[in-house]
C-alpha cells in the first residue's frame, strides 16, 4: 500500500463518531477551562525549543486548538511514554499530542481524535548492514521504546514469526535510537515512516528496510471517560482546520520538502557545518540582521556550499553566487570575497521580500524570496497570476510548487508577462534549502546544548575539587 500523509483526513474526520457518549454527569467544560495542558515528547515533528522558539507539528496544532478554545496552551514535556500515558490517566494533562499512533491497547484505554496523518512502521538499520527481506531472517534483537506502538506491532507478528526478539528500552525516544543506528550501536530498530525521512538528513547511515505496519493513524488521545465536550471541540476544530486547509500548510512544512534523500549530500553538509561553517558563521549573524541567519546560511549552502571562488557557467560567483548586475546594484565590489558576498546577497533577499505581495503570510515570505532570487521575482509573480487562473491559493507556497513548473509549458507561459521560467529548478532550489535549513538549526541546537553541557560538567568539576581542597 502506498504511505500517504496528511491526505486521509478528511474522510476520516466522522471517525469520531465511533466514541459513545457517557450518560454520567461530565464535570469536565472546556467553557471554563483556563488553560489546554498538552502533554507531548520532544522531537523534530512533535516539539523542540530552537533560537526562534517552539515548534514541531503537534506543537502548532495544539497552539491553533487552544487558540480555538479561547484560552492559553501549556505544554509538558516529558522524557518517554509512560510517563506522558501515566500524566494523562492521573489526570495532569488534557490531551497528548506526541506523534502518537492509533492502536489496539490504546484504543481500548483512551479516547483517539480524528487521524492527523498516516504513516507506515518501518524496520531500520545502518547503511552497510546486509538486506533484510524476511523477519524470520533476523537473528539479532531488535531495539525498540518500552510501551510503544512498535513492540506492540513486533508482540502481534510474534504469532507468525516465533523466532522474532526484540528488546525494550525505557527512558529513550524513537530519535535517539534512529541515533544509536546511525552510530552503529544497535543493530535494528522500528521506526515511523515520516520520522525516518526528517532524520535522514540528520543521520545519514540510517537505512529504511522492511515495512512491518501500513498506514497507520497518527492521532492525539484523551481519557477515555469524562472528556465529551472537549472532545467534542476537538471536532468542530477539526473541521474547521480542514476547511481553511490548514492540515495540508502543516503537512507542507513540516513533511512536503523531506520527500528525498542525498546520502552523499547529506555527509558533505554534515561535514561543511563541522569543518566551514564555523569560519563564516558570525558573517552571516551579522549581516542576516532580522533575517534568521540559519536561512541565510542554507541559501549560501545551496548556492555555493560555502565556497568563496565559487563560479557557474552562467557569470555567477561567490559565497552567494551574484550576478555582475545584482553586485553592482547591492553596493558590492568583489564577489570572491566571503563578506561582502553573504552581505550582498542578505541584502538582496531583504528587497525580494519587501516587493513580494503584502497577502502573503509573513512565515512563508522567505520561501517566495528565494524562489525570486533563483528564479526572478517575475515569473514568480506571473505564477501568482496563473495560480489564481487555476483556483490555487497564490499566497501559499504549497500551491506555488505546483504552479512554478507550470512556467515551462507553452500553453501557459506565453500568457504571462515574463515568459518561459524553469519552474522545476526554482522549486528544488526552495526545497533543498529548506532542507538545509531544518538539518541546520537541528546540528546548530545540538551543538548549543552540547556546549552547555560541557560547561555544566566542567564547573561541577572545578565545584569537587575545591570542595576537596
Amino acid at each position: 500500500m502506498k504511505l500517504t500523509l496528511c491526505s486521509a483526513w478528511m474522510i476520516l474526520i466522522l471517525s469520531g463518531c465511533r466514541a459513545t457518549v457517557e450518560p454520567s454527569v461530565i464535570p469536565e467544560n472546556p467553557e471554563s477551562m483556563r488553560v489546554l495542558r498538552v502533554g507531548t515528547l520532544y522531537g523534530a515533528h512533535t516539539y523542540m525549543q530552537t533560537n526562534n522558539g517552539a515548534t514541531g507539528f503537534d506543537y502548532e496544532m495544539a497552539l491553533k486548538f487552544a487558540q480555538y478554545l479561547k484560552i492559553p496552551l501549556k505544554v509538558e514535556v516529558y522524557s518517554d511514554r509512560t510517563r506522558l500515558y501515566r500524566a494523562l490517566n492521573n489526570g495532569k494533562i488534557d490531551i497528548i499530542a506526541a506523534g502518537q499512533q492509533e492502536t489496539p491497547s490504546r484504543e481500548r484505554k483512551y479516547r483517539s481524535s480524528p487521524p492527523l496523518y498516516f504513516v507506515n512502521q518501518v524496520l531500520v538499520y545502518r547503511k552497510g548492514t546486509k538486506k533484510v527481506t524476511s523477519l524470520k531472517n533476523i537473528v539479532e534483537p531488535i531495539d525498540v521504546m518500552a510501551n510503544s506502538s512498535f513492540e506492540e506491532q513486533l508482540k502481534q507478528l510474534s504469532s507468525n514469526y516465533p523466532n522474532l526478539k526484540w528488546k525494550k528500552l525505557f527512558g529513550m525516544d524513537n530519535e535517539e535510537l534512529l541515533d544509536m543506528i546511525n552510530q552503529g550501536e544497535i543493530v535494528y530498530t522500528v521506526a515511523d515512516s515520516n520520522i525516518i525521512k526528517v532524520n535522514q538528513r540528520f543521520m545519514p547511515e540510517i537505512t529504511k528496510g522492511l515495512t512491518i505496519a501500513e498506514h497507520q493513524p497518527i492521532v492525539w488521545f484523551f481519557k477515555k471517560h469524562h472528556s465529551n465536550r472537549l472532545f467534542s471541540k476537538i471536532l468542530d476544530f477539526w473541521n474547521t482546520q480542514i476547511k481553511s486547509a490548514t492540515f495540508k500548510f502543516m503537512c507542507e512544512k513540516y513533511f512536503g520538502h523531506v520527500k528525498n534523500f542525498d546520502y552523499v549530500d547529506a555527509k558533505a553538509f554534515i561535514k561543511a557545518f563541522n569543518r566551514v561553517l564555523p569560519r563564516y558563521r558570525p558573517i552571516f549573524k551579522k549581516h542576516a540582521k532580522e533575517l534568521d541567519w540559519r536561512k541565510l546560511a542554507a541559501a549560501s549552502y545551496q548556492e555555493s556550499h560555502w565556497k568563496p571562488k565559487a563560479r557557474s557557467f552562467t557569470g555567477v560567483r561567490g559565497m552567494m553566487m551574484l550576478t555582475n548586475q545584482t553586485a553592482k546594484h547591492v553596493g558590492i565590489d568583489n564577489r570572491l570575497d566571503a563578506e561582502q558576498s553573504i552581505k550582498g546577497g542578505a541584502i538582496y533577499l531583504r528587497e525580494m521580500i519587501e516587493k513580494l505581495p503584502d497577502a502573503i503570510p509573513e512565515r512563508q515570505r522567505m520561501w517566495f524570496a528565494l524562489a525570486s532570487y533563483n528564479i526572478g521575482i517575475g515569473h514568480v509573480l506571473d505564477a501568482q497570476k496563473l495560480a489564481k487562473q487555476i483556483d490555487l491559493n497564490p499566497n501559499t507556497w504549497r500551491d506555488m510548487k505546483k504552479v512554478l513548473p507550470l512556467l515551462q509549458q507553452r500553453k501557459y507561459y506565453q500568457k504571462t508577462k515574463y515568459g518561459y521560467g524553469r519552474g522545476t529548478q526554482a522549486v528544488h532550489y526552495v526545497d533543498s534549502i529548506r532542507r538545509y535549513y531544518d538539518t541546520l538549526v537541528w546540528l546548530d541546537e545540538k551543538s548549543q546544548h552540547q556546549q552547555v553541557k560541557e560547561q555544566l560538567l566542567a564547573k561541577n568539576n572545578v565545584t569537587g575539587i575545591e570542595n576537596m581542597k
